[in-house]
């Protein structure tokens, strides 16, 4: 029996790779036996409690992808360290939450987020400079107050108290830590593009295709002044449009789907799943 639990805990870390996500964020062999030997340790007593106080979105999933989020929280909670800023301790209530929702990406990708190194944790908005050309050669210097943010060279930085209350919240369309690992995952492949991979040849034409009409279809509302479920801030990129319909589709797939039928398909074929089903 110990030998088949070892074989099932195994293709579930195989499974986990996933086709797509091992073209570029697929894990080596020596993690793939790292991930293995996680796997088959029980998910700790206390990031269940954990789960159940801050995380509701987890209590909607069937039992077997309950499970699969556990080992993939698990694998990064081992292979991504989680750093305090601005006098921040992280403790292991914030690790298991943030892991959590991040996790909701690969559920059912598999895989990891290839390209990340880090989690850095701010208590609460944080402000970062920005520099706009201007006329003439003239830089404009300013700041800018976040909630979270993305980086090519595999950080990702979240303001804590942005990530409780998307939390908390599991069906406002509002996840910042959904939105930002959404980047790293388009990052995956490069600069954020808003197109991570998806698949080879047509089925990557066709999210292109659909992305595109489905972006210029925001902008045409936020024009016209009507009303949508997808924010508004999706409209300032493909990259961010990419992380905005991500946070819908996991916190509010029924409205999605209604609204927009083959933005919701596509997503879905991003993500290998479906949330209506939970």
């Amino acid at each position: 029996m110990q030998t088949v639990n070892t074989w099932i805990a195994l293709a579930l870390v195989i499974a986990a790779a996933g086709a797509a996500g091992a073209a570029f964020a697929g894990p080596t062999l020596a993690r793939l036996w790292r991930r293995h030997r996680i796997a088959r340790r029980p998910f700790p007593a206390a990031w269940r409690d954990i789960l159940r106080r801050s995380v509701p979105l987890v209590r909607e999933l069937p039992a077997a992808q309950q499970l699969r989020l556990k080992k993939h929280i698990q694998w990064l909670l081992a292979e991504v360290p989680f750093v305090g800023c601005a006098g921040l301790q992280v403790d292991e209530d914030m690790r298991v939450v943030i892991a959590a929702q991040a996790a909701f990406l690969l559920l059912g990708r598999g895989g990891s987020f290839g390209n990340l190194r880090e989690v850095l944790v701010y208590p609460g908005h944080f402000v970062v400079p920005r520099s706009t050309p201007g006329m003439a050669g003239v830089v404009h210097e300013g700041r800018d107050v976040l909630s979270g943010q993305s980086w090519q060279r595999g950080q990702v930085i979240l303001a804590w108290d942005a990530v409780c209350e998307g939390a908390a919240n599991a069906h406002d369309g509002a996840n910042v830590v959904m939105h930002e690992f959404a980047h790293q995952l388009d990052q995956d492949t490069g600069a954020a593009n808003g197109a991570p991979f998806v698949g080879r040849g047509v089925v990557q034409q066709i999210w292109s295709r659909v992305m595109v009409q489905e972006f210029s279809a925001l902008q045409g509302r936020l024009a016209r002044e009507e009303p949508g479920l997808i924010d508004p801030y999706g409209a300032t990129s493909p990259a961010e449009f990419f992380a905005v319909t991500t946070e819908a589709f996991f916190e509010r797939p029924a409205d999605l789907a209604a609204e927009r039928p083959a933005l919701y398909e596509q997503l879905k074929r991003c993500y290998r799943l479906d949330p209506l089903g939970w």
